[in-house]
């Protein structure tokens, strides 16, 4: 069975390792971006099973799920971001109306137990 893999985009370098380092716990093939066009050109060479993204960059979170619904992205998206839990749910609400699946959203900073429970919840229906 090949294992899901997950690209992640945050600017934080201590956040998008402890991302990383728990997909990989849950079984996941990690790729970290910090910027939208390394993002981009990692999506369309990877194609990936699941996203996870930080809104709060200085590229707009919301113009990465643009992004992903023009690209008819089917995968999972996470959001995780220290924005307020209004502008998450907010930002949650529009992926979903733009015919993304949105998962989360979590709020840094992020609990690596809610990170893991949430990775576990999503990867069967990926290991297809």
């Amino acid at each position: 069975m090949r294992s899901p893999q997950l690209l992640l985009i945050d600017d934080e370098p201590a956040l998008a390792e402890f991302v990383a380092n728990a997909a990989r716990e849950c079984g996941f093939v990690p790729t970290v971006t910090s910027n939208d066009g390394t993002f981009r050109e990692e999506f369309q060479a990877r194609r990936p099973d699941a996203v996870a993204l930080d809104l709060g960059m200085p590229v707009d979170g919301v113009e990465l799920l643009r992004f992903l619904a023009d690209e008819d992205f089917s995968g999972p998206v996470l959001i995780i971001s220290g924005f307020d839990r209004r502008v998450l749910e907010s930002a949650f609400r529009l992926g979903e109306a733009q015919g993304l699946n949105m998962a989360g959203p979590l709020e840094k900073p992020v609990r690596l137990e809610e990170l893991e429970e949430l990775l576990n919840r999503l990867k069967p229906a990926l290991a297809s």
